[in-house]
């Protein structure tokens, strides 16, 4: 493996993008990164790494190979939660998935937990086409499956691709109610805020604050840059 390297085709504020990228951090696993402006993609992008041109997507192979123009013998993954799967599968002794089956179920359990409750239903809301109660369940949804102890991750004692899912929702949902933006009609976001921190969202917001404060998340995460492009296409003039 010494010879093969990981390259992350990535739009730093896309959640998909920041999902793999917390896991390659996290795991201490070797990688570079290409940026790909998803408001101006390239012409070679499509035509070399990804048709429909998508990101984020990984290639995997030789070190030295030329991020626009990828050989078609190297490894080319699309769609977020499948390269997770790949990278826990590349490098299990990072703990990314555990090695218990039923534990890999359950982690994987999360993941779908996180993406057909939390993660749309705080899209719909930030899109002004789905009401802020649906986020707040997709909270309790998520929090039910969290462990009850203080400083723990999202399953068990080490960093999986269940905090690689959730920690870039988390980050894009504060961002809703912190600043009030989205679709939504003026003050609803903050209005989320002031919700979450009813003392029935406490192990969710107390997961949520651990997780924006870790260096892995900070490193993969510009907050200012989300803010500025939300503020363009979010806006409710």
């Amino acid at each position: 493996m010494s010879t093969e390297l990981i390259t992350l085709y990535r739009f730093k504020p896309s959640p998909y993008s920041q999902k793999v990228d917390l896991a390659l951090v996290e795991a201490n696993i070797p990688y570079r990164t290409h940026e790909v402006d998803l408001l101006n993609k390239p012409e070679w992008f499509a035509a070399k790494v990804h048709p429909v041109g998508k990101v984020p997507v990984i290639t995997y192979g030789p070190a030295n190979t030329d991020p626009t123009n990828p050989p078609d013998s190297v490894v080319k993954l699309a769609e977020s939660s499948v390269i997770l799967e790949f990278i826990a599968d590349l490098y299990p002794e990072s703990g990314l998935l555990p090695k218990d089956p039923i534990a890999r179920a359950k982690v994987r359990f999360l993941n779908e937990i996180v993406s057909s409750k939390l993660a749309a239903s705080w899209y719909a809301f930030l899109r002004g086409v789905g009401p802020m109660d649906d986020v707040l369940k997709g909270v309790e949804a998520v929090q039910d499956l969290l462990p009850d102890a203080a400083g723990k991750f999202a399953f068990g004692d080490t960093y999986t691709i269940a905090d690689a899912t959730l920690v870039p929702v988390i980050a894009r949902l504060t961002i809703t109610y912190k600043y009030d933006i989205g679709k939504f009609s003026a003050g609803e976001g903050s209005q989320l805020g002031t919700e979450l921190q009813k003392p029935k969202y406490a192990k969710f917001m107390q997961y949520s604050h651990s997780m924006l404060e870790r260096q892995s998340t900070k490193d993969t995460y510009d907050e200012e840059e989300i803010v500025t492009l939300w503020r363009k296409f979010f806006s409710k003039d």
